[in-house]
């Protein structure tokens, strides 16, 4: 067989066989053999997959064991800790309650006995109470009551001498009198013979600078002006929240201030000296005030 020959042959068998193999089922086949490459993927994924995931899942487990291991230590710690504070407690009220029967013991003892000594006191104190009075009676004799009338004479003679003496040296200071009959004093030594009276309280100042409020007894001054030529001065008397300006004041003229609601025993200030922006002299008050209120000013 020649070439030709043989060559007819090869494409009768390729047309035969073209003949005998569809397109579509190379298709299939091809799509066939991407499946199985792809199944073979699949399958591999899913192995490695399902070894890290129960590889992960291993280690969850253990990481899991290993906590319930730690919290069932320390619940077990704290149960322990629990009893041995429940212990010492129990402990500590045993205790308690033997100091409180012990000490209710005592309170009882105590009370008792400050009852016999609230009875003993009750008796010393009544025997105490009739001695005196037998005492007292006894020495309340006749020689007794004598001699103390003796010593009231005494006193009372005492007392008039005083009073006595109190007028004679009334009568003989030699003060001028205001216009209310009153002694006015112009110097320190004078002020102190006025005390000796005991009519009035006297209360001494010297006021230094000008606008300057000063506190004296129940009154405040505030010197205003000074006029050493002329023997005068200018003077604020706040008393009682009330305000008073005394201008023009003369030295040794009193200026009265009554008490509130009644014109009866004036307090008076007086000045007794003056120099550049001072002043000094006294305030004095009776020492019975019918009102018993604080002054203001007046007149």
């Amino acid at each position: 067989m020649n070439s030709d020959e043989r060559n007819t042959v090869v494409e009768r068998d390729v047309v035969v066989r073209n003949e005998r193999l569809p397109g579509w089922a190379v298709g299939t086949m091809v799509l066939l053999g991407l499946l199985a490459v792809g199944g073979l993927g699949l399958g591999w994924w899913a192995t490695s997959y399902a070894q890290n995931s129960r590889q992960a899942a291993a280690a969850d487990l253990q990481t899991m064991r290993t906590g319930y291991t730690h919290d069932v230590d320390a619940i077990q710690q704290r149960l322990t800790a629990n009893e041995k504070q429940t212990t010492d407690i129990q402990d500590d009220l045993t205790t308690v309650t033997k100091h409180l029967q012990i000490t209710q013991g005592q309170l009882a003892k105590a009370r008792k006995e400050a009852a016999q000594i609230r009875e003993d006191s009750k008796t010393q104190l009544a025997a105490l109470n009739d001695s005196v009075n037998t005492q007292l009676a006894t020495k309340a004799s006749t020689e007794d009551v004598t001699a103390v009338t003796g010593q009231v004479g005494v006193v009372r003679t005492d007392l008039d001498n005083t009073k006595t003496d109190l007028n004679d040296t009334k009568n003989n200071l030699q003060m001028a009198r205001s216009e209310l009959g009153t002694l006015i004093a112009k110097n320190h030594d004078e002020v102190d013979e006025l005390r000796k009276l005991g009519e009035r309280d006297y209360t001494e100042f010297t006021i230094d600078g000008k606008n300057k409020d000063q506190k004296v007894g129940s009154v405040t001054l505030t010197l205003r002006g000074v006029d050493p030529k002329k023997n005068r001065f200018d003077l604020t008397v706040v008393a009682d929240d009330k305000r008073t300006d005394k201008k023009n004041r003369n030295v040794n003229e009193p200026i009265f201030l009554y008490a509130q609601g009644t014109r009866r025993a004036p307090m008076e200030i007086v000045v007794n000296s003056i120099d550049k922006n001072k002043i000094s002299g006294y305030i004095s008050v009776p020492k019975v005030n019918s009102n018993g209120t604080s002054a203001s000013a007046s007149m």
